[in-house]
């Protein structure tokens, strides 16, 4: 039997899972899981991780990878952050931290062993799915591709998918050596977008 959707929801907020890993970063943070999906969502956004950003307003994308990712979707804030049409699940529900070198460390595992397979079944079926960067392409895709490759083949995943780069600052050099993906993917994605949300 699923488990209920909300229930679900209640119980990660307050993981803590991670807490002395967390305290074992550059950062020393606590676990403060970003929860953002709720029933009848119609668009899924499956992603990496939040970041410091993200997990100090509480809320997923709060910072300019989310700017530029509702640009891309064609998305005002509104409708981005209403949990009952967007349901954001990265593949760690909190913030890893930073090393040493000041860089985003990888999402732990312990994170989608313990809650993804139950989260993806009670959310049930969405009309689309959007996969964020390598983590999340990896996982959910089953490809052993790079970012590049994966994002080229787009649409090999249509009509009820679709991979995408994370929208990060750091990935403006990979935007401009690869000009197809607003040319071509992105008027596909917008379109998709409204399709799902009308």
């Amino acid at each position: 039997m699923t488990e209920p959707l909300t229930a679900l929801a209640d119980e990660l907020s307050r993981c803590r899972l991670c807490a002395e890993r967390f305290a074992a970063t550059a950062t020393r943070h606590s676990p403060r899981p970003v929860v953002w999906f709720a029933p009848g969502a119609r668009l899924l956004i499956a992603s990496q991780a939040p970041g410091m950003r993200a997990h100090n307003a509480a809320r997923p994308f709060d910072d300019p990878s989310g700017i530029r990712l509702r640009a891309w979707l064609g998305l005002d804030d509104a409708t981005f952050w209403d949990r009952s049409r967007v349901a954001i699940m990265p593949m760690a529900f909190c913030f890893p931290g930073y090393d040493a070198q000041g860089s985003d460390l990888p999402p732990p595992p312990i994170c989608r062993h313990t809650w993804h397979d139950r989260l993806f079944a009670a959310l049930g079926e969405v009309r689309l799915r959007l996969y964020i960067g390598g983590y999340a392409h990896r996982y959910h895709l089953g490809v052993k591709t790079g970012v590049t490759e994966t994002v080229r083949n787009w649409r090999d995943h249509l009509p009820d998918a679709i991979p995408l780069p994370h929208p990060s600052w750091r990935n403006t050099a990979w935007l401009k050596r690869n000009p197809w993906f607003e040319d071509e993917l992105l008027p596909v994605l917008r379109a998709r977008v409204r399709e799902v949300m009308e």
